[in-house]
């Protein structure tokens, strides 16, 4: 009798939890709506138009993914900061947000293939004289608190460095253009996107931090709705989707090769 409970125990413990892996992509269909953690401060990538309405890469892609589900989207802004935590907290689905891959996030989180081109570096005036780390000494950073860059620059910047953190996106951008820090770390589009502004001061790129194409991210667990976007994007690479999509918004061909990049 009591093997007889035992190996009923068993049964019910995977039952549960194969349905919590497997519900996820079934509930998203059943409710008819994507719900996806996007920016709105990381032009190109996201940011608010002159008709208020979010737009740009990543949200092309989120869009694109609930047209292949036959699915509403819910766009949720996010910042750099609380993306993750909207993600483990069920706000949202999944996060199209400039989103890096890295260990410690492997660790929580999990990540599609890549979906858009992107590295981190340092940038700055074609005239500053900034080679390598070690030139960054004395020198003021302007970064986004709690970005993969913050994290790096962090590791490796020398003491002398003069790191100035800012809360969001908008507002490291906006202390570089009103020269409030010398240089600004932050994704190659971001340059691409101030070098196509208007009034705007010419900026190069001066040390690659780290080759970092986008990632999707979702929850552990959840094997078939990564499977499923997984698909999708496979399908928007070979179709041209994402190559359109990266085109229109970061004026290069879609790739997650990097070095094949030029920006300038």
């Amino acid at each position: 009798m009591a093997i007889r409970k035992y190996f009923f125990l068993i049964i019910s413990i995977f039952t549960l939890y194969t349905t919590t892996c497997y519900a996820e992509l079934d509930d998203i269909l059943k409710r008819g709506a994507l719900k996806v953690a996007i920016p709105t401060d990381y032009p190109p990538f996201g940011f608010v138009g002159k008709d208020l309405q979010a737009q740009g890469y990543d949200i092309d892609v989120a869009k694109y993914l609930a047209k292949q589900l036959n699915v509403k989207i819910v766009l949720v802004p996010v910042t750099s900061a609380n993306r993750i935590p909207y993600l483990q907290t069920q706000k949202v689905d999944l996060v199209i947000s400039t989103l890096g891959k890295t260990a410690e996030r492997e660790n929580i989180i999990d990540f599609t293939i890549p979906y858009g081109p992107f590295y981190l570096g340092i940038f700055g005036s074609p005239s500053l004289s900034v080679n390598n780390i070690d030139d960054l000494a004395n020198k003021t950073v302007g970064v986004t608190r709690g970005g993969i860059e913050d994290i790096i620059l962090s590791e490796i910047a020398p003491a002398q460095t003069i790191i100035k953190r800012y809360e969001d996106n908008n507002t490291t951008l906006s202390a570089y253009l009103a020269d409030q820090v010398e240089l600004i770390s932050t994704g190659n589009v971001i340059i691409y996107a101030i070098n196509n502004m208007d009034n705007s001061k010419p900026t190069v790129g001066k040390i690659t931090l780290k080759n970092s194409p986008n990632h999707i991210g979702l929850r552990k667990n959840e094997p078939e709705l990564k499977d499923k976007i997984n698909e999708l994007l496979q399908q928007a690479i070979n179709d041209g989707t994402l190559n359109e999509y990266s085109q229109k918004w970061l004026g290069m061909p879609f790739t997650t090769d990097q070095q094949t990049m030029s920006l300038y």
